[in-house]
């Protein structure tokens, strides 16, 4: 039976993972716990657990890459310029890395990038954004990681004569721009079966094309051909830092990434950039890269210019790449007040509705005339966390405009749903798009109540009660014989864990041992799990709202096995999701 949690953000209940009786058919070599995890996971048969390079998505079936590598040939065999236009996100940063650093490679002589400013030119290949491409005469222009919805954006080129290539991942519209090729594997004619690949792993698939046509056309005869494996460390990074599910090819793409990350093979932005984050290199998970080495490079965008942030990854010399990645992690400081200040004033907000956790409207929609366009993300995250529903926080934009940024939960698919709003309420939602988990869209700074009134109207319509109710998904108990620092190690090398493949979690009830409170925020225990001998470190990050001291004598904990790793010594850590009293 589920067992309830309270906390004073809402109450939660933890509930054992369905192993969808796929653990008889995997390998009886696996550890049984590991088994047991990679069953609750969906995975059925060994060959979702090869991670090799063997085993990914051959690249015949991304729909339109090779007409993609068709145009980029033939602008390289002309000595075309070739403009990268990206996101302003790490998986823009990312995917305009390696498109300038493999097209270089390969030995196209004018590659340049442009990253427009989100504050200055919004987001995508906008009119604007091309009329300002367009001052540096381009004869080929590629989006990575945007496009698909820029029809205007795409005709503006046109219009110059500038042809474009759309790499894009994000949902489309109803209408598509006229681009001269587009690869999308979630177009409605794309045979590519990974829908989840994110920005970066798309023009990755195209760059993979492309050089399997200037290898059948002879041009690297004389010239070096590159290794595109070098390149799987910016893949890593952008595909966990953009949150998409880790189906299969997702997670061979970090895997690999990950591994020569550890290995030393990566750029030295990336190494600096764990290293200003206190990070170990050789020890990296993908949490590090999604925690620690994503959110410096999404400082740079949300602040101020991603061009810093691509700059660090495009840098050959650890001396400047290390330059670079201290004014990110400043920014990511600056961020990180930013946003404290944005969190306090809306749950002010909230509080002033005087409503109770079950009486609040389905849907958030927060605003203030302070608070900054490039941090509404990230707060509206913080919310959603608190109080498990979808939030949609909104800043000052330009023009009369504001800007939100939205956040869902499981189950309802936030574009579709701002789809629906704009369907029943023409012109209401002049702008939007995105995913099933996060959306971006634009209002006249007069619409914000119709539209909140429209957003809870189609959210009542979709939602039920349990809804709303956050759940903590466990993978059962595990016994205390098998807590110890070898199962920790083989769960973390078991990954890599994420969107939609989370890292292992387990529950348990606990004696308290000893407990003391860290920055009146963390909690630090000393813990001895029921039924067993041994004593456990464990660290509860923020908990401490949620689970004021004293602690009582005996808790029940939903936890991950750490490894901690602290001047020298290493030893097994208890990561606390939650807690409450047994």
């Amino acid at each position: 039976m589920p067992t309830s949690v309270s906390s004073r953000a809402m109450s939660k209940t933890i509930v054992t993972r369905d192993s969808r009786g796929a653990g008889d058919r995997l390998p009886d070599s696996l550890h049984p716990v590991l088994r047991r995890i990679y069953a609750c996971r969906g995975v059925e048969n060994a060959e979702e657990l090869n991670l090799g390079l063997d085993a990914l998505l051959p690249v015949e079936l991304m729909t339109g890459a090779d007409e993609a590598a068709r145009i980029i040939a033939g602008q390289m065999e002309n000595d075309g310029h070739i403009l990268v236009i990206g996101d302003f996100d790490c998986d823009g940063a990312t995917s305009t890395a390696l498109s300038v650093l493999a097209l270089r490679a390969m030995g196209a002589r004018q590659v340049d990038y442009l990253v427009p400013n989100r504050f200055e030119y919004g987001y995508g290949l906008t009119p604007e954004i091309v009329e300002l491409a367009a001052r540096d005469k381009p004869d080929l222009i590629i989006t990575v990681d945007n496009g698909v919805s820029s029809v205007d954006g795409v005709a503006a080129a046109n219009a110059l004569g500038i042809p474009v290539i759309v790499t894009d991942h994000h949902l489309p519209g109803e209408q598509l721009p006229a681009a001269a090729a587009m690869v999308n594997p979630n177009l409605p004619d794309s045979r590519f079966p990974a829908k989840s690949t994110a920005g970066v792993g798309v023009i990755f698939y195209v760059l993979l094309a492309l050089r399997a046509l200037l290898r059948d056309r002879q041009w690297f005869r004389g010239r070096a051909e590159p290794n595109m494996a070098d390149y799987l460390d910016l893949l890593a990074l952008g595909t966990v830092a953009d949150v998409v599910p880790l189906e299969h090819n997702n997670r061979i793409l970090v895997r690999q990434g990950l591994a020569r990350i550890r290995a030393g093979r990566c750029r030295p932005g990336i190494s600096a950039l764990l290293e200003v984050a206190g990070r170990s290199q050789h020890r990296v998970q993908a949490s590090d890269l999604g925690f620690a080495v994503g959110p410096r490079l999404n400082a740079a965008g949300r602040l101020d210019d991603m061009s810093v942030g691509i700059e660090c990854l495009l840098a050959d010399d650890p001396l400047e790449a290390r330059q670079l990645a201290v004014q990110l992690d400043t920014l990511n400081r600056d961020r990180r007040v930013i946003e404290d200040d944005m969190r306090q004033q809306a749950e002010e907000m909230l509080a002033g509705l005087k409503m109770k956790e079950m009486d609040l409207p389905p849907g958030l929609c927060l605003y203030d005339e302070s608070w900054h366009q490039g941090v509404i993300g990230i707060l509206a995250s913080r919310i959603k966390e608190r109080h498990h529903r979808p939030v949609i926080a909104f800043a000052p934009g330009e023009g009369g405009e504001i800007k939100g940024s939205a956040r869902s939960i499981p189950g309802v698919h936030i574009r579709d749903v701002l789809d629906e709003v704009n369907a029943k309420h023409p012109g209401l939602v002049p702008r939007f798009g995105g995913h099933a988990m996060a959306a971006g869209l634009t209002l006249a700074s007069g619409k914000l109540d119709a539209f909140r009134a429209a957003f809870n109207e189609v959210l009542q319509a979709r939602l039920e009660g349990r809804d709303l109710e956050p759940v903590i998904e466990s993978d059962g108990e595990i016994a205390p014989q098998d807590m110890h620092l070898e199962m920790a190690g083989l769960l973390a090398d078991g990954g890599p864990w994420g969107q939609g493949f989370p890292e292992p979690l387990f529950h348990g009830e606990f004696e308290v041992v000893q407990q003391r409170l860290l920055k009146d925020r963390h909690w630090k225990l000393v813990v001895q799990p029921a039924g067993g001998d041994q004593i456990v470190d464990a660290i509860g990050f923020n908990l401490a709202d949620d689970m004021p001291g004293p602690l009582p004598e005996r808790v029940l904990m939903a936890y991950q096995l750490d490894i901690n790793e602290f001047r020298g010594n290493v030893n097994l850590q208890l990561r606390i999701a939650h807690m409450e009293a047994a």
